[in-house]
């Protein structure tokens, strides 16, 4: 069968593509082979399977439960308890939802969806294999390849019961006495927060530096916090070998030349995660791939083949659920003929814990390597009233901008809902935006969203609701 475009991978880069490529009138393929744990196939990819989506139902439901038993300040007294089975099953519902609300998009957009895997061959022609293992061969002008990552476990990390990934850590229906992550990035945060919440002691085994990516303060604040919540960090942590029995997992690693071992109920692998390129595209096909296995693009996300795109995991830049899906506009976009394009220094980054950790542009680490000069604002969300109210007073707004032109360079965001705040940084940057642009808008009062007009007064000495530093 012909098509104008097949994209291979129903994840947030690709459906989104293939509902973008199907506004603008192209007859659209999607080959997807997700299949749910009821043994149906489901759009969404990982992220809205067993990724962003259900993460981020579970630490909801955490959070509130944390919330309630810590009411009492505010005149609340409630004797919360956890329902893990209730928690787990509202998580699959949302799941539920959301990705049949994807299909019900495909169906109103005319969207082939072909179950099964796709393979691109050479002269942009698609392999496809159905669920019944029949083949047929699929060709099309244009081929997204959007095809994703999977989690990366180490050869001395061997998953079973006790041994998980992050996607068996949504599942676990029982509350781990005692919880190890091996891998303190976003994912090991994440889940870590969620059973620390529900009353498991953690342990989170990190082999490098703490958040090195974030800004230096961001790291170090966020650091103190989580100790506080009872998260036990160790930077530094090599790990030898991870094994089980029918009763607990065994953990060797190595900090400061100790070698020691512990045994948990549940252990949970969040080293990284790596594209997903096996059997998806055939070595006479012409696309590139480089060293560190992600295919090769242009600034447009075209590979070394005219007509064949590569977005999201598979590509440079952070895997992050936003950038694939707009690439996947992108792509679509350039293929209709419009001068689309992305800008990919301005891609947020989100931590989903409590406080929440998000930054968009260049930290200081960044600007002084670089040797730009530049001046910098802070406000901290122990003076903003809208916090105080909601007794969420952790964290703080800094804005970074060029000492010359005052145009902004960097947000970096910890606190209560900085995955929300930090789009006033993205639009700002985006547009080009200075400090003073900041400074002089209004922001309505009381919110969060003040704290960054008072960053941006900040820059300049000029804060109202806090001393500024001299």
């Amino acid at each position: 069968m012909n098509y104008d475009i097949i994209i291979i991978g129903g994840g947030p880069g690709g459906y989104v593509s293939a509902i973008r490529a199907a506004q603008l009138g192209f007859k659209v393929g999607c080959i997807d082979k997700w299949i749910d744990k009821n043994n149906n196939p489901s759009l969404g990819g990982t992220c809205l399977n067993v990724g962003c989506i259900p993460s981020k139902a579970l630490l909801e439901s955490s959070h509130l439960f944390k919330n309630i038993q810590n009411s009492e300040h505010l005149g609340i007294k409630a004797d919360a308890k956890i329902d893990v089975k209730k928690m787990l099953a509202n998580k699959d519902k949302i799941v539920g939802e959301l990705t049949g609300g994807i299909a019900s998009l495909f169906k109103a957009n005319n969207i082939t969806w072909l179950q099964g895997t796709g393979k691109l061959l050479k002269n942009k022609q698609v392999s496809f294999i159905d669920g019944k293992n029949n083949e047929e061969i699929l060709t099309a002008k244009n081929i997204v390849l959007a095809t994703g990552s999977v989690s990366v476990i180490p050869p001395n990390m061997k998953l079973g019961k006790r041994v998980i990934d992050s996607e068996g850590a949504l599942d676990l229906d029982k509350i781990p006495k005692k919880l190890c992550v091996i891998g303190a990035g976003a994912i090991g945060l994440e889940l870590g927060s969620v059973w620390r919440r529900l009353g498991s002691e953690v342990v989170i085994l990190e082999r490098d530096g703490f958040l090195t990516t974030a800004d230096s303060k961001v790291s170090r604040t966020s650091a103190s916090y989580f100790k506080k919540q009872g998260l036990n960090i160790f930077t530094g942590a090599e790990v030898i070998s991870v094994s089980e029995t029918s009763k607990f997992a065994t953990v060797k690693y190595k900090k400061a030349q100790e070698e020691i071992t512990e045994k948990f109920d549940n252990v949970i692998v969040a080293v990284g995660r790596k594209p997903y390129l096996e059997g998806c595209i055939d070595k006479d096909s012409g696309v590139k791939i480089n060293d560190s296995g992600r295919v090769e693009v242009d600034d447009f996300c075209q590979t070394s083949v005219e007509g064949v795109y590569a977005i999201g995991d598979i590509v440079k830049g952070p895997m992050l659920a936003h950038k694939a899906s707009e690439e996947g506009v992108v792509v679509a976009q350039r293929i209709a003929g419009q001068k689309s394009q992305i800008n990919h220094d301005l891609v947020p980054m989100v931590i989903y814990t409590h406080p929440e950790i998000a930054w968009v542009g260049k930290t200081e680490k960044d600007l002084k390597t670089s040797g730009v000069d530049y001046k910098v604002g802070e406000f901290s969300f122990m003076a903003n009233g809208r916090a105080k109210s909601a007794s969420e007073t952790d964290g703080f707004v800094k804005v970074l901008a060029d000492s010359n032109t005052d145009r902004i360079l960097g947000m970096h965001i910890v606190g209560h809902n900085a995955s929300e705040l930090i789009a006033n940084g993205v639009i700002t940057m985006e547009f080009e935006g200075t400090s003073e642009d900041l400074s002089r808008m209004i922001f309505a009062h009381p919110t969060l969203s003040e704290s960054i007009h008072e960053a941006a007064l900040a820059v300049d000495k000029r804060a109202i609701h806090t001393i500024n530093k001299k």
